[in-house]
């Protein structure tokens, strides 16, 4: 027996990205969906005074009067209450905490994920930096039922989206939030109506993308000008890539390559070495190629065009810039979890 429009949903997340989804949802959405409730992670302190804050999706939902439920784990009083509301569905989007298996069978029509990826590749917890910080030319939004393996479920839908050559991680995220709009767009009703098919991933194309932390922002110049350029791009604006120039941590905005063809001492210049400058920006040698360092911070300042930062902090051609030892951002394995849950 198909459901009938709209159906009646519970969302969870915590992340701002799902915002467009959710505007979408209580407007023209709402012929498809009704959200019920919104679960989202506990209100955390937050900013420099470190004042405990609600998270965005909490704010989202309080302005939209909403049930908001912000458990610290889901336990069995809240499996019981989700039972209670005789949802369809219950949507994820970044959650960030452990989904009890029980919670993922209540709905009727089940449990739903978005992940900003196209599956099987960058399942994990950094999908869009990690996406752009390899140089993909394409990412997405993929739809899939969650099982108990890492973003392993059976795909219904995927929207995709082009990566440009100077789109930073944030300008990603952007058009992946519009995508979910599309994407359920057309598969609620197609779930709705039980017509919505699920396939299974491709295990042996399943790459996997770990947590990312501060020092994944060094730099090693012996890479090639491409993929410094795209590790640049991706992690901003967290962690930040960043160089030591004159003995000060210099925050690195965006990046890109170009060829040695043509730059004052390209090709004979030592990886790390500055070569000059041009129109753009700050060019460095690199293994391959030359990296252009487009948009620079210095501490305690804004992030500025690589012209208007270079007139007020001198980099003379010919330093060296100190590469630092990097850790891929590619797992061969997922990461643990513990038992009896899955992490969303």
């Amino acid at each position: 027996m198909h459901a009938s429009l709209p159906l009646k949903l519970v969302f969870m997340g915590s992340d701002p990205i799902a915002r467009p989804l959710l505007d979408w949802l209580v407007g023209e959405g709402s012929a498809v969906a009704r959200i019920a409730a919104v679960y989202t992670q506990p209100d955390r302190p937050a900013g420099r005074g470190q004042k405990v804050e609600p998270g965005p999706i909490c704010r989202w939902a309080a302005d939209q009067q909403l049930p908001v439920r912000q458990p610290e784990k889901l336990t069995q009083d809240e499996c019981a209450w989700l039972a209670a509301q005789q949802a369809d569905l219950v949507l994820v989007m970044a959650y960030s905490q452990i989904l009890r298996d029980e919670f993922i069978a209540l709905p009727r029509l089940g449990t739903l994920n978005l992940h900003a990826s196209i599956l099987p590749r960058f399942r994990g917890a950094s999908p869009i930096q990690t996406a752009v910080a390899c140089g993909e030319r394409e990412t997405g939004v993929t739809l899939m039922r969650i099982v108990k393996r890492l973003d392993a479920g059976p795909v219904a839908d995927v929207e995709r989206v082009p990566v440009r050559p100077l789109d930073t991680a944030l300008e990603v995220e952007a058009k992946l939030a519009q995508a979910c709009v599309r994407l359920l767009g057309r598969a609620l009703p197609r779930l709705c109506e039980g017509s919505l098919v699920f396939t299974a991933q491709d295990e042996a194309r399943a790459t996997y993308c770990r947590r990312l932390v501060k020092e994944d922002g060094r730099l090693d110049f012996s890479a090639p000008a491409a993929a410094l350029a795209a590790r640049i791009n991706g992690l901003f604006p967290w962690p930040g890539c960043a160089v030591e120039i004159n003995g000060i941590a210099v925050r690195l905005g965006l990046a890109d390559a170009v060829d040695h063809a043509g730059l004052p001492g390209g090709n004979a210049a030592a990886p790390g070495t500055v070569t000059g400058t041009d129109a753009e920006g700050l060019l460095v040698a690199a293994g391959g190629g030359s990296l252009r360092l487009r948009r620079l911070q210095r501490p305690g300042g804004k992030m500025l065009v690589a012209p208007e930062f270079l007139r007020g902090f001198s980099v003379a051609a010919g330093m060296v810039l100190p590469s630092r030892p990097t850790q891929p951002l590619i797992l061969s394995q997922p990461f643990p979890r513990s038992p009896g849950g899955t992490r969303v």
